[in-house]
């Protein structure tokens, strides 16, 4: 039974890091297999689950774990085929408990009115820790942000303030906003600093109008001393919510607090936001930052593999850094994926190796640095043969499961991303598709090929690893 408990408290900790629409599909139903030393096994429902518990979620489960059981510094994840037993009392459907979190949370809530959502001004911690100014690798096109964060810094309230910061996702933002906000909190600890996502302050903003509680609210922000408010596009047509945020940066600003905001775009393509909001920004200090070049790529990879404690060689670092190239959250994660295989295994990654992982990732793979560059060919497809081997490969899935009849979820997508890509890429016939998965007719192919269309428009995350696999396969 303890164990029970243990796994209730290690995905109460998940719950706070995962959005609710991955932990619904990618957790299903677990529970905890073994507890041995200083590691925890888990068992899951299906090769699936497991394959995006460890490749997408791997840390933040090992971190949810160690809040539960600090000495644990591994995990693991096995397939239990009998976990939908009725009988077996501990297992938890991750569903029911997600609800059950949040009816719980609401009754908490509503024992004291007057506690923030924002956790008290956030006693003084509103930021990952581990994020600050000295571990933040500056390149030619983040200087003037950096530079500018920096000085804020030091002398805040009397420096760039208020300060508009925009760029692209996953380019650092995060960390130069919490390292900001940490270390103003090292320098001035008897100031209030808050941290937030604009997400947190619609919820923040919608909560104070249920209770009638809007004026309460402007009160509690007007303690604050800094506010730094991230990803601010999410206000976008939220009118209300736009207005009173006007409010509020109005009261700090007449009180000389200092602010600092982040966006996707510069002002004046903020087309979305009331006019006066976006005039507002138009005469704050603004600054930019576009995605880092290959040489800060290598830096920003050997700092975070220092971070983490983990050697990388050079030659696998710079081809990572040649490839991983859209943002420096790639970047992290394929570090990470390195780091876990290292855990699993200890074998040091090699450049084949790691070739190999950055297709199955699902990034392109063009270039090996040795001493010259060598073209790395993808999978060329020439026959239906070659789609189910790539399907089979790409979704860790046997090809007898895609050509089978088990219509178990974990393997019913694949199938259907299987006679997709046969229908629209290839040009197959429905009959020529049926003949190949013979255990069909005619209307279950037509019917496979557009339920997944009408998947692919709701579910993101398939689309997106969809077309990754297009892209692998050149269809």
């Amino acid at each position: 039974m303890e164990k029970f408990y243990r796994l209730q408290n290690i995905l109460l900790n998940v719950i706070e890091k995962v959005k609710k629409q991955d932990f619904l599909v990618y957790f299903r139903k677990i529970s905890i297999l073994d507890i041995k030393d200083n590691e925890l096994a888990f068992w899951v429902i299906s090769t699936f689950v497991k394959w995006n518990l460890e490749i997408k979620f791997y840390n933040d489960i090992l971190e949810a774990t160690r809040k539960e059981l600090p000495n644990i510094d591994k995990i693991s994840f096995e397939v239990d085929k009998d976990i939908d037993n009725p009988t077996n009392k501990y297992v938890i459907d991750c569903t029911k408990y997600y609800k059950e979190s949040e009816k719980s949370n609401k009754k908490s809530n509503k024992i004291d009115s007057n506690i923030w959502n924002m956790t008290q001004v956030n006693k003084i911690k509103p930021t990952n820790e581990r994020y600050s100014l000295q571990n933040f690798v500056v390149w030619s096109d983040n200087q003037l942000a950096f530079s500018a964060c920096e000085a804020v810094s030091k002398n805040p309230w009397k420096s760039y303030n208020p300060l508009y910061i925009y760029w692209d996702v996953w380019l650092g933002k995060t960390h130069l906003l919490q390292g900001t906000s940490n270390e103003i909190l090292k320098k001035f600890k008897d100031k209030k600093v808050v941290y937030t996502t604009a997400d947190k302050f619609i919820t923040e903003y919608v909560m104070s109008v249920k209770k009638r509680s809007v004026e309460r609210m402007r009160q509690k922000f007007q303690e604050i001393d800094v506010l730094v408010v991230d990803d601010v596009q999410f206000l976008s047509w939220k009118e209300q919510t736009q207005n009173e945020l006007y409010n509020i940066f109005n009261l700090l600003y007449e009180t000389n607090k200092q602010i600092i905001i982040s966006w996707d775009r510069p002002p004046k393509e903020l087309k979305e936001l009331e006019p006066r909001l976006r005039s507002r920004f138009e005469w704050w200090i603004t600054v930019d930052i576009w995605k880092p070049d290959y040489e800060t790529r290598l830096a920003i990879l050997q700092e975070k593999a220092r971070e983490k404690e983990f050697l990388i060689p050079q030659d696998v670092a710079e081809f990572v850094a040649a490839n991983v190239t859209e943002n420096v959250r790639a970047l992290e994660w394929v570090l990470t994926q390195l780091i876990a295989e290292y855990d699993f295994d200890w074998a040091i990654p090699t450049l084949e190796k790691v070739a190999q992982k950055l297709k199955k990732l699902s990034f392109t793979t063009d270039l090996i640095w040795n001493n010259n560059k060598v073209v790395v060919p993808r999978k060329t497809i020439r026959s239906y043969e070659d789609i189910i081997d790539a399907v089979s490969s790409f979704f860790w899935i046997e090809k007898e499961w895609i050509l089978g009849e088990n219509r178990k979820k974990e393997f019913m997508i694949p199938r259907q991303v299987a006679m997709y890509l046969l229908k629209t890429k290839l040009n197959y016939t429905y009959e020529r598709i049926w003949n190949i998965f013979s255990w069909r007719n005619h209307a279950a192919v037509l019917y496979s090929c557009n339920k997944l269309e009408q998947i692919m428009k709701k579910d993101k995350n398939l689309l997106q690893e969809i077309n990754s696999l297009r892209d692998w396969i050149w269809i």
